[in-house]
């Protein structure tokens, strides 16, 4: 079973383009900051001093805009993992409507901090999103 976690965030001035709406490169900081708080939610602090997660890819579907004043619930799980790469999903939803403003999925690749290296997501991280 995934391991769910959200939050929620009020769409600020410094997040508009010159469209008055949330700029697209936003929308990826904000799948950035929610899987961060994810994972340093979880994670013992030593842990996250030996490892660092990467982004390899993401792939996102923009299905509505969203404006400033906007309450905006961040959402993610994580999902598919390989030996050294581990997919998360990100959903963000107006709170007002519960409108569906984009869906997405992350590739994130798992480093030892100290050389940079890819390293084996082995059973005992894996546990940490039980």
């Amino acid at each position: 079973m995934p391991h769910h976690f959200e939050n929620t965030i009020t769409v600020l001035p410094e997040h508009l383009d010159d469209q008055n709406h949330v700029n697209n490169v936003m929308f990826v900081q904000f799948m950035q900051d929610i899987a961060i708080q994810h994972w340093t939610s979880i994670a013992p602090p030593s842990l996250s001093e030996e490892i660092v997660w990467v982004v390899k890819r993401h792939e996102i579907d923009y299905h509505a805009p969203a404006f400033l004043g906007d309450e905006l619930i961040l959402k993610t799980h994580t999902g598919e993992a390989t030996a050294v790469t581990w997919n998360r999903h990100h959903q963000i939803v107006r709170a007002s409507d519960n409108k569906i403003l984009i869906t997405a999925k992350s590739c994130w690749v798992l480093l030892d901090r100290k050389t940079g290296r890819p390293k084996r997501i082995d059973d005992s991280i894996k546990q940490i999103f039980d």
